[in-house]
């Protein structure tokens, strides 16, 4: 595990020539993030200004620190979730180890009016390099791809899952603001484009806010 020094600076008075004099403390500790495990459902699928929607009060987590060995109190925040506008709404789970290590987890929440027939999972090609994506259905329109970028594997540390909703037009992809492990925030946009031949299924991702995975198309082809 990495191990970085952690400083604690503390003041002293010296009375004989009235000045305050700092000493400083260091400990080396080691990197351990809280590992935080949600208990209640972590996906959630209804239509516009359906409900009920997950709070504080019913998202349910347990936090962990292997390492430290200790047991904490998770934070729910659930402020950015609403059910009033369309789209893909992600509350925050995380927990502070005694040494101010945060680990995280998350709750997605999709508000769309698509029928919930309508499932646009399986396996897709990325065009420009061959490389094999899985999307996953999770509920009504909520949708993980396991490798949202399509990156080839000879660069792993850029393979990110993500997370979409298809909107009530049944073309429309919404990727809101959402982490990846290392590399920051990222969000998108995107289309699918459904024809009668399954080759020529297209789902089209524009991946924005984040310079780790530029600005062009990544166009998906389905194959199977």
């Amino acid at each position: 595990m990495r191990k970085i020094l952690m400083l604690s600076v503390f003041a002293a008075v010296t009375f004989t020539a009235c000045k305050k004099q700092e000493d400083t403390v260091s400990k080396l500790v080691t990197v351990s993030y809280p590992t935080v495990i949600i208990t209640s459902p972590q996906f959630y699928s209804f239509p516009v200004n359906g409900g009920p929607m997950p709070n504080a009060n019913t998202i349910i987590a347990t936090a962990y620190d292997s390492f430290y060995h200790e047991n904490l109190k998770p934070v729910v925040d659930a402020s950015k979730l609403s059910s009033l506008v369309p789209g893909l709404f992600i509350a925050t789970v995380s927990a502070k180890n005694s040494y101010g290590f945060i680990g995280y987890a998350y709750v997605y929440v999709a508000i769309t009016d698509i029928a919930d027939t309508v499932d646009i999972s399986g396996k897709y090609e990325r065009v420009a390099n061959g490389v094999t994506v899985n999307i996953t259905k999770l509920g009504t329109g909520l949708y993980r791809s396991d490798n949202i970028a399509g990156v080839a594997a000879a660069t792993p540390q850029y393979i990110t899952p993500g997370y979409f909703v298809m909107e009530a037009d049944g073309t429309t992809l919404d990727i809101p603001t959402q982490p990846t492990k290392s590399l920051g925030m990222f969000s998108g946009q995107g289309t699918y484009d459904e024809v009668t031949s399954l080759t020529d299924t297209t789902i089209t991702l524009s991946i924005a806010d984040n310079p780790n995975f530029g600005t062009q198309q990544r166009v998906f082809t389905k194959t199977h």
